[in-house]
């Protein structure tokens, strides 16, 4: 295995990234080669998301950036097979479960696909994006148009979710911004409440059928420093040949270090180990069905009171890794 810390060259590109741009420029190969490329869009409503189909590259912009939220399969598997044996070449991404999904169905190797997942935390519900995106437009008084569950304008590593609506009065656009750690959904998310039961025994973990992995690089001033401008950097696994030969075809596209597996993935082990499941994940669904959003918001994504004690501690480890940093240096 080969592993990367990398972006792209093209800052547009990147900027319009969760991290580095990697799946952006794949993708753009493979259409340059009368292929086909099958990725995660939002539903024109935003109420969803799901798979599709893209063949030229101007479609291509909606596939780019995390959507943090389980996505509808469709027909997708059966039109994959369908390109596939019209020997297309096939550039397929989505979560690990998905590519080993796709694996099972097509039954056998084909040497026109490529297959790149991403690390995955877990698949929130679907139900519960709904939920929330209702409540957001009601809110706000708007219909939802946009969403970008990555902005990183302010910062990557301290992302947040962006939104756009169509304001009433028809014509009144609204952008709105809010930090990871303060929007109830993220929250909710990221204290792993809304996971699919399977996610916190995940078996795409052990078995991984992807050519290529890829991940924003999390820990990269431990790792490659210099690889970190704050615009986002690109963990990349290239897991086999097939991977390797197509990622050789863009790799000048890039600025790339290549690092050891080890320092790639140490502050990532969502590639290797699935989350816990917390206890109130017996609940959560039990009260997303029965409760409105605001009082879900005040049970499980209220701020979590952090002991005096504690916090001391932990400004004093920051400013040990501080110190200590400085001295490798």
């Amino acid at each position: 295995m080969k592993v990367y810390a990398g972006y792209s060259k093209n800052q547009d590109m990147r900027m319009s990234s969760s991290s580095g741009a990697v799946f952006s420029s794949l993708a753009g190969y493979v259409l340059k080669q009368q292929g086909i490329v099958y990725g995660v869009k939002m539903s024109e409503d935003c109420y969803s998301a799901e798979f599709t189909r893209v063949s030229d590259s101007l479609e291509l912009a909606k596939l780019r950036g995390s959507k943090y939220l389980q996505a509808k399969v469709g027909n997708t598997y059966k039109q994959v097979k369908e390109d596939l044996l019209a020997d297309k070449l096939v550039l397929f991404s989505g979560t690990g479960c998905q590519v080993n999904g796709l694996k099972a169905f097509l039954g056998k190797e084909y040497s026109n696909l490529l297959c790149v997942d991403v690390i995955c935390h877990g698949a929130p519900s679907p139900a519960l994006w709904r939920k929330y995106a209702e409540h957001q437009e009601q809110k706000l008084g708007g219909k939802l148009r946009g969403i970008n569950f990555r902005c990183k304008d302010d910062s990557w590593t301290d992302f947040g979710m962006k939104e756009v609506l169509d304001g009433i009065p028809q014509g009144n656009q609204k952008k709105i911004y809010v930090s990871k750690d303060k929007d109830p959904y993220m929250t909710m998310f990221l204290r792993d409440y809304c996971l699919r039961p399977s996610c916190y025994e995940c078996t795409a973990k052990n078995v991984k059928k992807a050519d290529m992995t890829i991940a924003d690089f999390w820990g990269i001033n431990d790792v490659a420093p210099e690889m970190n401008d704050g615009n986002g950097t690109s963990l990349i696994l290239i897991r086999t040949d097939a991977g390797r030969k197509i990622f050789e075809k863009i790799a000048t596209d890039f600025q790339l270090k290549e690092v050891s597996y080890e320092d790639g993935v140490r502050s990532n082990p969502a590639e290797y180990k699935s989350c816990a499941r917390p206890i109130q994940r017996n609940t959560f669904f039990d009260d997303m069905q029965s409760m409105k959003f605001e009082e879900l918001e005040k049970k499980y994504a209220a701020p979590i009171k952090v002991p005096l004690k504690t916090k001391v501690k932990n400004i004093i480890k920051s400013m040990l890794r501080v110190i200590g940093g400085g001295q490798r240096v």
